[in-house]
C-alpha cells in the first residue's frame, strides 16, 4: 500500500498547475500541503472574513457566491483563496461545497514562500488568473 504523500504526489502530477515539476519537486510540494474534506453545502471560505489559505480542488465541486449570486463553479484542478492571501484581504466571495469536496490546502502564511520556491507553479497560477480575468471581462462586455 502506498503512503499518503505518494498518493498526493500522483494527484499533483495530474494537475495543470504542477505539470512542469519534476518528481522530486512534486514530492516536496506534497509534504507542504494538507488534505481537507468538506461535506456538501459546507462553507469553505466566508466572504468578508480573513482568508486562510490556498485551496486546490482534487475531487468534487464548489460554488463561488458573491452578493448572494453564484459567480463561478470550481472543479478538479481549480483553485481558490490565493487572491485574499496574497493581498492580505478578506475573500470577496463565499466558497461552498456543492458536492462533497476534497482539497489540498497550503496555509496562507506559507503561500508567498511556496510561490517563490516554485516559480513554474507561480507562472501557471498567473496564467490561470489572467484567463479568469479575461473571461470575466468578456462576460461583462
Amino acid at each position: 500500500m502506498r503512503s499518503a504523500p505518494d498518493d498526493i504526489t500522483e494527484l499533483l502530477a495530474s494537475l495543470a498547475i504542477f505539470a512542469d515539476l519534476s518528481r522530486p519537486e512534486l514530492e516536496r510540494v506534497a509534504h507542504t500541503l494538507e488534505e481537507r474534506y468538506f461535506a456538501q453545502d459546507e462553507r469553505v471560505l466566508r466572504e468578508g472574513l480573513s482568508g486562510s489559505g490556498f485551496y486546490i480542488v482534487l475531487e468534487g465541486e464548489a460554488a463561488a457566491i458573491a452578493g448572494g449570486r453564484r459567480v463561478n463553479t470550481l472543479g478538479r484542478g481549480e483553485f481558490f483563496g490565493e487572491i485574499s492571501v496574497l493581498l492580505g484581504q478578506a475573500p470577496v466571495a463565499d466558497i461552498v461545497a456543492t458536492r462533497p469536496l476534497r482539497c489540498l490546502v497550503l496555509p496562507g502564511e506559507l503561500l508567498k514562500e511556496f510561490l517563490q520556491a516554485n516559480p513554474r507553479v507561480c507562472y501557471r497560477i498567473l496564467v490561470a488568473e489572467a484567463r479568469k480575468l479575461a473571461n470575466a471581462v468578456r462576460s461583462v462586455g
